[in-house]
């Protein structure tokens, strides 16, 4: 399908770089139809103003933290580069917090700064004992109790080249198997290296990508003995769910956020120029923030339901500083995580559906229209034998409905077709000079 026009520019933090993130990009206008969208993809159009921005996170791209003077050094327990990935819009505001408490601690003059320590503790040295306890034990079914039981399944994920600075997250499905993101791991040049919770490292293989879903599968050399995580339905799951957020955002691994589902089938293209990705994601009020992403979204039964992708952000012209969580984060339902991580692993690659038509991206909607004016040599609004032209469907006619969905634009029809695995049959309305028709079609792979 033709890339349709967003009703929204998108800000991406682009793997792969060193340095701060580059300003807001102008995801649509102008850009090349993307290479795995075939004959139904369109090229995207100008600006548009009034628009909100979504920001990929995770994968490297970020500068190197700053450490304030005298600053003791990173904790050795989580491995070389565990804090890797803190922007230095983040570190300096660090910096600065440490400088104002000290300060404050300063003006108390002759306050004690240490409390004295009395009764039995006072009895005997520091750090005296067996070392640190365990961590208590929770009811399974609260937060506390799901975190505990997930956390160890969810890795950190980084490059081995130095030269690379960043992180992502990402979770153990089965055998060495492990689901992130593909702009985590398209980022880092190969050169993965996984750090599970206790601090082990591993170098890590790429087992296979999907560009056109943001996901992608690799296989640790060595891996740590976890459960893996299993995949639950999030067809199941309703607005106002309770879910848990676990990833490295900032490269603080093993953080826990909390929240809810926000909004069901939310259509959200992310993504630089030739690596578009459309999901018809879930939205979350749990804080996702850079190095959350390709991490899970679980249900309180410590199912995952969706793998954390993107956060809308107010972008940082707009807030004076770095964009961040506002809560608004976005992520891959499980239904369609499982199936491509399946086919990930199973055949190195998961083609996208298509339904072979090329929306007008200047149609301001309700639904798509298919274009009808005449188009270069190579193009063809039905492409001729797809799926759609088999159905009887003609330039000019005007999608509103695909398998019980209603379709506002031409985004939607993207998401909602690349949420359904290539060979599924799809009931299809339209409207043809006014009059409502309703076909069904099976929808095919995508050929490149």
């Amino acid at each position: 399908m033709p890339a349709p026009h967003s009703q929204q520019t998108w800000q991406q933090n682009p793997p792969g770089q060193t340095g701060p993130p580059p300003g807001p990009q102008e995801g649509a206008g102008g850009a090349a139809p993307p290479p795995d969208a075939g004959p139904s993809m369109a090229p995207p159009p100008e600006d548009t103003p009034n628009t909100t921005r979504i920001g990929m996170y995770g994968g490297p791209g970020m500068p190197p933290p700053q450490q304030p003077p005298g600053a003791a050094p990173a904790s050795p327990s989580g491995g070389r580069r565990r804090g890797a990935g803190i922007p230095l819009w983040a570190a300096t505001s660090i910096a600065l917090l440490v400088g104002l408490i000290g300060s404050g601690l300063g003006l108390l003059g002759g306050a004690v700064l240490v409390p004295q320590l009395t009764g039995s503790t006072a009895d005997r040295p520091l750090g005296a004992g067996d070392g640190p306890p365990d961590p208590p034990s929770r009811d399974p079914d609260s937060i506390a109790g799901v975190a505990q039981e997930v956390s160890p399944s969810v890795v950190s994920i980084q490059s081995t080249d130095d030269r690379l600075i960043g992180n992502g997250s990402g979770f153990v499905v089965a055998d060495g198997y492990i689901v992130t993101n593909n702009h985590v791991a398209s980022g880092m040049g190969g050169d993965l290296e996984v750090v599970y919770h206790d601090g082990h490292e591993t170098s890590a293989q790429l087992v296979g990508a999907a560009s056109s879903s943001d996901l992608a599968v690799l296989e640790a050399e060595d891996p740590l003995d976890v459960d893996p995580l299993y995949f639950g339905d999030s067809d199941q799951m309703t607005v106002g769910d309770p879910v848990i957020a676990i990833g490295s955002p900032l490269g603080l691994d093993g953080t826990v956020t909390t929240g809810i589902i926000s909004a069901m089938e939310r259509p959200v293209t992310v993504g630089g120029r030739g690596e578009e990705s459309y999901v018809n994601a879930l939205q979350t009020d749990a804080a996702i923030n850079p190095g959350n992403s390709g991490g899970p979204l679980v249900d309180l039964n410590g199912n995952v339901i969706g793998v954390n992708t993107a956060i809308a952000t107010m972008g940082a012209e707009e807030i004076g500083g770095g964009a961040g969580n506002i809560g608004l984060g976005f992520a891959v339902p499980s239904g369609q995580a499982e199936r491509i991580a399946q086919e990930l692993i199973e055949h190195g690659e998961a083609p996208h559906a298509v339904m072979g038509v090329m929306p007008d991206l200047r149609y301001a909607g309700p639904g798509a229209l298919i274009v009808e004016e005449d188009l270069p040599d190579d193009q063809e609004a039905v492409e001729p034998g797809g799926p759609a032209d088999r159905a009887g469907l003609e330039p000019g006619d005007i999608i509103t409905e695909v398998d019980g969905s209603t379709i506002t634009d031409a985004e939607q029809l993207l998401t909602e077709v690349r949420s359904h695995a290539p060979g599924t049959e799809v009931e299809v309305v339209f409207l043809r000079d006014g009059d409502e028709h309703t076909v069904e079609l099976t929808l095919e792979a995508a050929d490149d």
